[in-house]
Order: C-alpha cells, then sequence, then structure tokens
C-alpha cells in the first residue's frame, strides 16, 4: 500500500508553534461585535476593499440568480446557495498562492466562483447542459476544475474532509509546498471522518486547513441543540491541532486568520482549524422554508452585519467610491449573471452519447 510504504517520508517530526489565542467565544456578541472588540483586524486598502466588494457581490448576483432559475423549473433536484456567507470565501482565497487547492461540501457555488471558476460554465452545469464545467452531467454538487485548483464540491456529509486531507497528503509527499483548504459545516463537524482525518492531518503534520462554515443552523438544527460543544474552533484540541473563532462576515478579518493558518500549515508545523462564524440568509436548500427561525433574525443579521454591506459602507465613508460608482459596478455584475443565465438556459443538453463517457471501470 502506497501509504504505509512511503509513511516514513511523511512522518518527520516538526516542532510546535503555539497557535495565537482567539479571543473567547460570548453567546451574547454576535460575530461583528466580537470583531470590533477584537485587536489585529487588519484595514484594507482602497484596491483590497474593492476587490472584496466586487467578488462577494459576484457570488451574491450569482446565486440570487440562481435562485430565480430553480424557481422556474430550469434547475432541478438539490440547489443550496450561499448567499451571507460570501466573506467566508472571498477572503480565504486571497491568503492562498497557485497551486493550493480547495475542496467543500453541496453549498459550493460560491466557491468555484472565488477560485475563479467561469459563471457560465457553472450556471451551465446546474441547469444540466453540455457547456457545463461536468457536460451538464453532475449538477450542483458534482463539479471540478482542476485548472482553478477546485476538488469539488460533494454531497456526503463530511466525506470532502477526508478528501481534503488525501490532497494534503499529495503535497506533502510530492513536497510542492501547496496547502489544501478543507471546507465543512457545522453540521458535518460531528462526522466520525471528520475525526479521523483530523488524527491522521496531525499525526503526519499534513498542509491542511479545516474551515468550518459555522451558519449556525446546519440542515435545520441550531448548533446548541446538535453539538455538545458549539465552540468548533476547540474540536482539534485532543488532537493537539490550533484553532481559532473568526468574524466570518468580516471579509478583512477572514483573510488576516487564513493567513495565519495557510502559512502555519505551510510550514511544515500541521493543520489548523479555523471556525467561520457566519450565517446564510436563505433555508439550507430551495426546497426548505426555514421555518426554525424568525425573520427578524434574518433581518436583524442582514441588516446590522451583512458583509457585502460593510465593505460598501467603508468604501463610502473613506470616499473611496461614489454611490454612482457601486451602482455601475453592481450593474455590471448583474449583467454578467444574467449573460451566465441566458448561455445556460439556451446551451443544448448533453448528447444521449455522454451516458457513457466518463465511466470508470
Amino acid at each position: 500500500m502506497v501509504v504505509a510504504a512511503k509513511k516514513s517520508a511523511v512522518s518527520k517530526t516538526v516542532g510546535k508553534t503555539a497557535a495565537p489565542k482567539a479571543p473567547a467565544k460570548s453567546a451574547a456578541r454576535s460575530p461583528a461585535r466580537r470583531s470590533e472588540k477584537a485587536s489585529g483586524v487588519p484595514e484594507f486598502t482602497k484596491a483590497e476593499e474593492l476587490d472584496a466588494y466586487r467578488k462577494m457581490l459576484e457570488i451574491r448576483r450569482f446565486e440570487e440568480k440562481a435562485g430565480q432559475l430553480y424557481g422556474m423549473g430550469l434547475i432541478g433536484g438539490f440547489c443550496h446557495l450561499y448567499i451571507g456567507q460570501e466573506a467566508v470565501v472571498v477572503g480565504m482565497q486571497a491568503a492562498l498562492k497557485e497551486g493550493d487547492e480547495v475542496i467543500t461540501g453541496y453549498r459550493d457555488h460560491g466557491h468555484m466562483l472565488a477560485c475563479g471558476m467561469d459563471p457560465k460554465g457553472v450556471m451551465a452545469e446546474l441547469t444540466g447542459r453540455q457547456g457545463g464545467y461536468s457536460k451538464g452531467k453532475g449538477g450542483s454538487m458534482h463539479m471540478f476544475s482542476i485548472e482553478k485548483g477546485f476538488f469539488g464540491g460533494h454531497g456526503i456529509v463530511g466525506a470532502q474532509v477526508s478528501l481534503g486531507t488525501g490532497l494534503a497528503f499529495a503535497n506533502r509527499y510530492r513536497e510542492n509546498d501547496n496547502v489544501s483548504l478543507t471546507y465543512f459545516g457545522d453540521g458535518a463537524a460531528n462526522q466520525g471522518q471528520v475525526y479521523e482525518s483530523f488524527n491522521m492531518a496531525e499525526l503526519w503534520k499534513l498542509p491542511v486547513v479545516f474551515i468550518i462554515e459555522n451558519n449556525k443552523y446546519a440542515m435545520g438544527t441550531a448548533v446548541n441543540r446538535a453539538s455538545a460543544q458549539t465552540d468548533f474552533s476547540k474540536r482539534g484540541t485532543s488532537f493537539n491541532i490550533p484553532g481559532e473563532q473568526v468574524d466570518g462576515m468580516d471579509v478583512r478579518a477572514v483573510k488576516a486568520a487564513g493567513a495565519r493558518a495557510v502559512e502555519f500549515a505551510r510550514s511544515g508545523k500541521g493543520p489548523y482549524i479555523l471556525e467561520m462564524l457566519t450565517y446564510r440568509y436563505r433555508g439550507h436548500s430551495m426546497s426548505d422554508p426555514a421555518k426554525y427561525r424568525s425573520k427578524e433574525e434574518v433581518q436583524k443579521m442582514r441588516t446590522e452585519h451583512d458583509p457585502i454591506e460593510q465593505v460598501r459602507n467603508r468604501l463610502l465613508e473613506k470616499k473611496w467610491a461614489t454611490e454612482e460608482e457601486l451602482k455601475a459596478i453592481d450593474a455590471e455584475i448583474r449583467d454578467q449573471m444574467n449573460a451566465a443565465a441566458d448561455f445556460a438556459s439556451a446551451d443544448p443538453e448533453p448528447d444521449v452519447s455522454e451516458l457513457y463517457t466518463d465511466v470508470l471501470r
């Protein structure tokens, strides 16, 4: 077995470095309030703010358009939207270099766009067209782009964690200096394979950053009803994996924490856990009415902590952009997503012969 044969090559002893301590969790404080009080969140430059604004807005407008197409019956099956969580992938992607890898679960459209995948190809896959990233045969949860370093969204809860750990093993074995970003949610954090992956990653000091996107509800159950330990940054404690909580609604905080974690993993110190305190505005999937939480709760998050509005307000306050300029960016992005939707609606369905291609025996 390759793993057994090469175990000695990946079991080098690397000195442990204490991770920076995260601010203590307080149930009384929202993620954004914690960030205001936390030190060490660097300010963005004008260019960084505008870049983050554009990239997060691209994800939101794409997801809104995908929701429309689903309602029109052009997207079938499951469709999990990322609206509200945009700062997580945009901030983390800013901490990576060429060659690093991303793998995640089924709420994956935002991750694809953050990796630089073409909205037309992603939307065409959602509608089952031949121009999609998997030729229209995979749908929402089976898209990949090796060129962009995206190794898929995965429908089996928690399955991507062991696969992401495998990517890190391959990087360590090849000594290529790449890091695997492995995303999963608060619900998946209770899966057994997650802890098997933690153990292996720390034992062999694999270059992987485990990112827990805690949007507070998993499928529809609040974290305090489903998890005995609701501070997910501590889930690696018994494996000696450092972790920290991050305000996942502030793209600046995400990028700063991401840079620390990626450097830790890349330097040979092993895995790192980031718990992103975030929030999804829509239901678990398009078929979920989300009656397990109040409209007032959702509205409060949108009004006070929206990741895009935070950037927009800073741009206006610092006079780095005018209302007209930001509206022009939004209009440009809307046109781009409308074009993606038009392409996905008009593109032909895959030929019947495609049923027999890409089948491994």
